[in-house]
């Protein structure tokens, strides 16, 4: 059974068809990219797959429950957590708490445990904090366990951004462009954590300009070009096909 499926979905914005009639699905355990030129409607698809927008037609599966519109806190329970293209970073915090942020659904958030500092309650919160900083060494930024979001490079905080992701313990991550705006060791460092998380057993939905990236790590890609399905392959096919061929470089 797939784990994520998408089921003839639309969105309209007043005259415009971002997404139209598309359907797919991904199987657990595979990286699966999407990709397209700008304006194809890549990161409106994913805000919809994670809540943040409501389709104008089409239904959304998570592991088999229909999840259509589901806020997104109700996903992350499910196992759905994200990234965003710009950073979503809270910058007068330090990198572990940001880190913790991520895992609030699983703490005791009752008022009166919090306020009388309940044995319980802190080991839960001195384990949180042990899990924190396994994840920033497992994203390869462990060196900041001490130091705040603020005084770390721009390449180092998107991978605090998917450690923050990985707190919440998800089924299916989905990134949207985690290796824009970094440089060449950079993004060779985001493509090795993504092929790390997959291993792990997560599964990854990609949105991401990179075709280098693309195609060195994806299991499947999904092509869009205003709003429809234009391919669906392996790297190899999307690499041959035509039609994308077209789409990306012009053509008569």
């Amino acid at each position: 059974m797939a784990l994520l499926e998408v089921r003839d979905l639309d969105m309209v914005f007043g005259g415009v068809h971002a997404v139209q009639n598309l359907s797919f699905s991904v199987r657990p355990g595979t990286i699966h990219s999407v990709i397209g030129p700008n304006g194809a409607g890549k990161t409106t698809l994913f805000n919809m797959i994670t809540g943040l927008y409501k389709p104008t037609r089409g239904a959304i599966y998570l592991g088999g429950d229909a999840v259509t519109a589901k806020p997104p806190h109700e996903l992350a329970r499910k196992g759905m957590s994200r990234t965003f293209q710009n950073l979503q970073i809270c910058f007068n915090m330090s990198a572990l708490d940001n880190v913790m942020v991520g895992s609030h659904l699983r703490l005791n958030q009752r008022l009166m445990p919090a306020m009388l500092r309940l044995p319980k309650l802190k080991k839960a919160d001195s384990a949180c904090r042990e899990q924190a900083a396994e994840l920033m060494k497992f994203v390869g930024v462990g060196q900041y366990v001490k130091a705040d979001a603020s005084q770390m490079p721009y390449g180092a905080l998107k991978r605090l951004e998917i450690a923050r992701a990985l707190a919440a313990k998800p089924k299916l991550l989905l990134l949207d462009e985690p290796a824009a705006g970094l440089n060449n060791t950079e993004t060779k460092e985001i493509d090795e954590l993504i092929q790390k998380v997959a291993h792990s057993g997560v599964t990854v939905v990609l949105v991401e300009h990179d075709m280098k990236l693309v195609m060195g790590i994806s299991d499947h890609i999904l092509v869009l070009d205003y709003g429809k399905k234009l391919a669906e392959g392996t790297a190899e096919e999307i690499r041959r096909n035509p039609d994308v061929i077209v789409a990306y470089l012009g053509g008569a």
